[in-house]
């Protein structure tokens, strides 16, 4: 691969990128926020579920989902309940799975 290649990748990649923060910064901050709370709560039931379970790692994720949940609170926006119900679904499992492994 000559430079004029390379060149040309990385400046397609930076209009790939700056096109990418274009359509995120058109989309709600709740939205973001609420995605991301989402893959907390998934990337804990992955460690959850795994064998053994990863009472460590899904712990961690569990924590930092209620961070967003609980100090966010409404600022989440209307999923706001959602997200609780969720973070209280989580907790009981990884409660379940503890008791289960001691």
């Amino acid at each position: 691969m000559d430079d004029n290649e390379i060149d040309q990748q990385i400046e397609d990649s930076m209009e790939a990128l700056a096109e990418a923060r274009a359509r995120l910064a058109e989309v709600p901050a709740e939205v973001v926020v609420v995605n991301h709370a989402m893959g907390l709560y998934e990337l804990a039931a992955i460690h959850l579920t795994s064998a053994p379970a990863n009472l460590g790692a899904a712990a961690l994720a569990i924590d930092a989902l209620a961070c967003l949940v609980e100090g966010l609170g409404e600022r989440i926006g209307p999923d706001q309940a959602v997200l609780s119900d969720a973070l209280s679904n989580i907790r009981i499992a990884f409660v379940q799975v503890k008791s289960s492994t001691d």
